[in-house]
């Protein structure tokens, strides 16, 4: 896996370095689960006014497996896959959007507005336990 990242790092704030990290797990899981690939890239962009992230592989989408339906009585498996990743970036008037690239293998993209976001809007946007951390590490 190739992970490149561009801009300032800095900190953000904790509803969208939340989504962030949310939104870039799902769609290397969905690479795993999905993808058959041999290959993939992470890119991460600070811009001035947005976070910017993209995940990309080079799979034919061959290897795909039904995932196992969650156990009778413990309620919906919202907020995972390509609607889930939607819902996160909405809350911030964020954009995502996935499809097949045209040489073959898929594309998660996703833009998460910087301006006006705050902690306060993390508590809709994102609800469960895990890392608000956007971590690199070599």
């Amino acid at each position: 896996m190739e992970v490149r990242i561009r801009g300032r790092e800095r900190e953000l704030p904790p509803g969208v370095g939340l989504s962030g990290y949310r939104i870039l797990r799902e769609a290397l899981a969905n690479v795993v689960r999905h993808a058959g690939a041999a290959r993939a890239r992470v890119e991460v962009e600070y811009r001035d006014d947005e976070l910017w992230l993209e995940v990309t592989d080079d799979g034919p989408g061959d290897g795909a497996r039904p995932r196992p339906a969650p156990p009778a009585g413990t309620g919906s498996t919202g907020g995972t896959g390509l609607a889930g990743m939607r819902e996160r970036v909405a809350p911030y008037g964020g954009w995502c959007v996935a499809g097949p690239t045209p040489a073959g293998g898929f594309r998660v993209s996703a833009g998460l507005p910087l301006a006006g976001a705050d902690s306060s809007s993390a508590a809709g946007a994102d609800s469960g336990s895990g890392s608000a951390a956007m971590e690199h590490r070599p």
